[in-house]
C-alpha cells in the first residue's frame, strides 16, 4: 500500500483531532529518521498507524488481546492497550510485517528496554509532536535534536512521574524496565 493511501485508510479511521496528532507525530517523525538515519518510509508507516487502535471499544481491544496471547496487557489501563492492539491491526490489516515498524507501533506508550533506533523515533514523536503542550515537552524537544538516549530517559521520568500523581495508575513494567534500562542517560 503506498502512503498517501495509508494516509486516507488512516484518515478515515480516526476522529480529526487524533488524525491532527497523528500527523504532528508523521512530521516529527521524518525529522528524527533524517536525523538519525532511520528508513523514513518506515517512520512515516508507523507513525501513521501508532494510533490506529485508539478508539476500538474496551471489549474489542481485549478481545484482540487475548487472541494474540497479550494478556499481560489486560493486568494495566486500558490507555495502554491500544499500543499492542495497533501493532495486531498493523499487520492483520494494513499488511505490515517489518518487526521494527510493529515494535514501534507496540511500544510507543509503554517503551521498553533496548529499543531500536525507529521505536525511539516514535515513542518520542509521539510524546513531543508540535501539537503536545505537557510540562517539560520543550525539554524533551531539545533533547531529541541532540540525544536519543537523553529524551527517552527523560520522557520516561516524566511519564513515570505522571502516573505516581494518579494514585489510581499502574505503571507498566516495561515502562519501569525501559527507565531502569535509560536511566543512566539523565
Amino acid at each position: 500500500m503506498k502512503l498517501k493511501q495509508l494516509q486516507e485508510k488512516v484518515k478515515n479511521q480516526l476522529p480529526p483531532t487524533r488524525y491532527e496528532h497523528t500527523l504532528g507525530v508523521v512530521r516529527t517523525s521524518e525529522i528524527l529518521a533524517e536525523k538519525y538515519h532511520v528508513l523514513l518510509e518506515s517512520a512515516q508507516v508507523a507513525a501513521l498507524l501508532h494510533d490506529i487502535a485508539k478508539y476500538l471499544p474496551n471489549n474489542e481491544l481485549e478481545e484482540k488481546l487475548i487472541a494474540a496471547n497479550e494478556m499481560e496487557y489486560l493486568n494495566y489501563s486500558p490507555l495502554v492497550w491500544h499500543a499492542p492492539v495497533g501493532a495486531i491491526v498493523a499487520q492483520k490489516s494494513y499488511g505490515i510485517i517489518d518487526q521494527d515498524v510493529l515494535n514501534a507501533i507496540k511500544y510507543h506508550t509503554t517503551g521498553r528496554p533496548a529499543m531500536s533506533t525507529l521505536e525511539k523515533i516514535i515513542f518520542l514523536a509521539d510524546y513531543i509532536e508540535p501539537g503536545r503542550i505537557q510540562p517539560g515537552v520543550d525539554e524533551i524537544r531539545n533533547l531529541s535534536g541532540q540525544d536519543l538516549n537523553r529524551a527517552v530517559a527523560k520522557t520516561l521520568a516524566n511519564t513515570i512521574a505522571y502516573l505516581k500523581q494518579k494514585s489510581s495508575a499502574d505503571i507498566h513494567p516495561d515502562t519501569m524496565a525501559a527507565y531502569e534500562y535509560y536511566y543512566d542517560y539523565l
